[in-house]
């Protein structure tokens, strides 16, 4: 199997989503999606940006690698009473299936980013948008301070190296590897914007709770705990995810967990 699609089919993603879904309505109506555009959702989930933009009458189609958040995805959709929203299996190096200049806007929250070779994401996303169309992205920031670029920095701590070759996704939100990536597939640096933005998770119960979310069914955090364990440091791990947790809950409540999370969001103009 695809390492990274056995990585995201590993654990359960939608455990996670449901406590960021007001960030991703929120994300979503700051784009002006309008009816009858055509949207491609790559590295979807189960939808947390896919069904409002399909809410808003725009023709969606939800594209990711895990085939459990794509049946997940369906159902929502389904539940719903979406006609115009469908999730499929697909891979962000490799669009083949989707034709050339197919969307007025590509979005990818916390999705391509993930992908192993993001050269090929670049070109693929610019390959299948239509001319004067547009591209975004929200990708996690490599050091900063707030909660997923801290859990992924914890968690590759406990972790065994990855192998030779391997590009972080980190590395996506580094603003000069995004223009880099973009003006090799021909987007010209003056059509690539990058601003800091916020997305929210709110969980209702303890930060400890919600640490245990992560290590029950995100990836990342469950490969870290199986490789804490062998070396006997899941004690350790789970302490300093907690320790984390804690210190970054604005809710002003001990049972409950809000946190805000920064990335970097990317806007391509497709010439």
């Amino acid at each position: 199997m695809n390492p990274n699609q056995a990585l995201w089919e590993k654990g359960d993603f939608t455990r996670l989503a449901a406590h960021m879904r007001a960030s991703g309505e929120a994300l979503v109506e700051s784009l002006g999606v309008k009816p009858g555009m055509k949207v491609l959702d790559l590295g979807c989930g189960d939808g947390t940006t896919a069904l409002p933009e399909a809410e808003r009458g725009a023709e969606v189609l939800g594209v990711d690698i895990a085939r459990n958040l794509v049946e997940a995805g369906n159902r929502r959709a389904q539940a719903a009473g979406l006609a115009n929203l469908r999730f499929q299996e697909g891979d962000a190096c490799d669009l083949r299936p989707l034709a050339d200049k197919s969307f007025d806007l590509v979005v990818t929250v916390f999705g391509a980013m993930f992908a192993p070779k993001p050269f090929e994401v670049a070109k693929e996303m610019v390959r299948v948008t239509k001319p004067g169309g547009r591209i975004v992205m929200g990708n996690w920031i490599p050091g900063d301070p707030t909660l997923v670029a801290q859990i992924l920095k914890v968690a590759s701590a406990y972790s065994p190296p990855p192998p030779e070759g391997f590009i972080s996704p980190m590395t996506w939100g580094v603003e000069s590897n995004v223009r880099e990536r973009f003006a090799a597939a021909g987007v010209p640096a003056e059509a690539v914007s990058c601003v800091r933005d916020t997305f929210t998770f709110d969980f209702d119960g303890t930060p400890a709770q919600f640490v245990e979310l992560f290590r029950d069914y995100y990836g990342p955090t469950m490969n870290a705990f199986e490789a804490a364990g062998k070396t006997g440091r899941a004690a350790e791990l789970q302490a300093e995810l907690v320790t984390l947790f804690e210190g970054q809950n604005k809710s002003g409540r001990d049972d409950r967990t809000v946190v805000a999370a920064t990335f970097l969001r990317v806007t391509v103009e497709v010439p």
